[in-house]
């Protein structure tokens, strides 16, 4: 039987209409049990590839006959290697193209609402590392908020809806990914934005994103209002866009709040993340929907596969907006932190502009979950 082909989108697509999946990773298994795909009705088989080199008989009957089954790797060649063994069994079965380094790169644009002028706003899922970042449209123009470092995905996706992107954000200085808000600033000519306190060492121009900036997007009038909201990083600033949407950065996210410590100063920064929390969001209008630059879990992902809710939600229901102890509250934030994303530091430096990897280089530093949240 012929082995399939099943791309990132195609596999994304069945993560958001919870479709079955049935997914043998042939990755080691410190690889798989830190990081793989996730679907609420997907089914998982990890055994590694070196282990199926004479063949897979013994594996002939841990493989489903009535799901699709898709063999997922690191890069794809392995995967390839054991899908074509399984065919040669007499299985169906898919291999994911581009493997997990595929997974980990792919983008997919969800429109979450519409602005009051005939604008729009939509979100890039990163679905395989819980990144989101946005694109503010309106009357021909667009806004990039925390971009990842795939800036063909926006370009092409600007192109396609007739927008030129004139103004690129990032809400702080990212530790757990590459921005991408430099380059697409340099190729578009677009002005590029952060947060002078999380700037300080940073190698480049930028126009500092300031509590107060007021952007105009479009003859429309759609304004982003700068809201300095620190806590995750001494910088970290969210937006109000339109009265509609609070864009809260890595501050607070749809089952979870921001972690204060990847920049070593978790003790420092955890009154920041109360204050922001607590007293700075509190001042906000409860109909705002959130939109967090992460997602941590499959479960914060709404049935179009965006992630969105409002903030007067997450004050009743996410458990980190409900600590009334501020010494229980600094107790959580500070002791209960998971691991730090990989190469963090690395990554810091790179959005600082002090080091320049490759692209192989920040496809290895990337690697791994989304790490900036602590539930």
């Amino acid at each position: 039987m012929a082995v399939n082909v099943m791309t990132s989108k195609e596999v994304t697509k069945k993560v958001f209409n919870k479709e079955e999946l049935f997914i043998l990773d042939v990755r080691n298994e410190n690889d798989f049990n830190d990081w793989k795909i996730e679907g609420e009705n997907f089914d998982y088989f990890n055994i590694p590839y070196f282990e199926l080199l004479d063949g897979v008989e013994e594996i002939i009957d841990k493989v489903p006959t009535h799901k699709e089954v898709v063999v997922v790797c690191a890069k794809e060649g392995s995967s390839v290697m054991v899908a074509e063994m399984l065919s040669d069994a007499g299985l169906n079965v898919s291999y994911l193209q581009g493997g997990m380094k595929a997974w980990s790169e792919y983008l997919e644009p969800v429109k979450v609402g519409d602005l009051n002028n005939e604008g729009e706003i939509y979100q890039f899922v990163r679905i395989g590392k819980g990144c989101l970042s946005y694109m503010v449209v309106s009357n021909g123009t667009a806004a990039l908020i925390d971009a990842t470092r795939m800036t063909d995905s926006y370009l092409n996706f600007a192109e396609s809806i007739g927008a030129k992107i004139t103004h690129v954000f990032d809400t702080h200085l990212h530790a757990d990914h590459i921005s991408g808000g430099r380059t697409i600033a340099e190729r578009t000519g677009a002005t590029y934005w952060l947060p002078p306190k999380d700037a300080t060492e940073v190698t480049f121009n930028y126009q500092p994103l300031e509590d107060g900036n007021d952007v105009t997007i479009g003859n429309s009038i759609i304004n982003i209002h700068a809201l300095y909201s620190p806590g995750h990083t001494i910088g970290s600033t969210s937006f109000v866009i339109d009265e509609k949407f609070l864009l809260s950065g890595d501050i607070l996210f749809i089952d979870s709040i921001g972690r204060p410590d990847l920049a070593g100063m978790a003790e420092d920064w955890v009154g920041d993340l109360r204050e922001t929390l607590y007293n700075r969001y509190r001042e906000l209008s409860e109909e705002l929907i959130v939109l967090p630059a992460h997602f941590m879990i499959i479960d914060e992902l709404n049935e179009n596969g965006s992630v969105a809710e409002k903030l007067g939600t997450l004050f009743a229901k996410n458990h980190g907006l409900n600590i009334d102890d501020e010494y229980e509250f600094r107790r959580i934030v500070t002791e209960n932190l998971p691991p730090q994303p990989n190469a963090y530091q690395e990554i810091r430096q790179t959005n600082m502009g002090k080091i320049n990897p490759d692209l192989d280089q920040q496809r290895e530093m990337e690697i791994g979950p989304n790490r900036c949240a602590v539930r």
